[in-house]
């Protein structure tokens, strides 16, 4: 029985790492993607004589950081943190303008994909929530999604980010 227990347990050991080894070559690899703040573009009235201001930059901060939570949170995605790259995003600020330079930095991040998320402020009740996603290698656009929010103030930014990521992103096949 011992010398059974002896034979046993290498190939037990053996077949359970075959079996992890299959398991992580059918799992599809996850893509790597920087996930950019989200920038504001006002088109509004007001915008001349009313500037963004705190609450403003905190609910742009809201929308991004419930973006991110989403995309690590589906299991798809691993994200690539852009804070090393503040000094380069500094230069090109707004991302929105670039033409795709953003992919780019992405690259620089060892990144797959690129997002830049984007409220467009059309009235102070009415606003538009647009992602963005570029191939990082080529800068060529892979998916842009959009919805609209209207009678809706400034705190509904991060739930139509929510929406678009749930609703479109994620719903999409990989």
């Amino acid at each position: 029985m011992r010398n059974i227990m002896f034979v046993l347990a290498p190939v037990m050991l053996l077949a359970g790492v075959a079996v992890a080894d299959a398991a992580e070559i059918a799992a599809p690899s996850r893509v790597k993607i920087a996930v950019f703040p989200f920038e504001l573009v006002d088109f509004s009235a007001a915008a001349p004589y009313v500037p963004a201001d705190e609450i403003d930059r905190e609910q742009l901060r809201l929308s991004t950081e419930e973006a991110r939570r989403l995309i690590v949170e589906s299991g798809r995605y691993q994200l690539v943190d852009t804070g090393t790259a503040n000094e380069q995003i500094a230069k090109v600020v707004p991302l929105r303008d670039c033409e795709g330079c953003e992919a780019g930095i992405a690259a620089g991040l060892s990144a797959d994909q690129s997002m830049i998320g984007i409220v467009t402020r059309i009235t102070r009740m009415e606003y538009a929530v647009t992602y963005k996603i570029r191939d990082a290698r080529s800068g060529g656009l892979v998916d842009v999604q959009q919805t609209d929010l209207r009678m809706g103030a400034n705190v509904a930014w991060s739930r139509g980010a929510r929406w678009l990521i749930q609703r479109r992103l994620l719903e999409r096949p990989q």
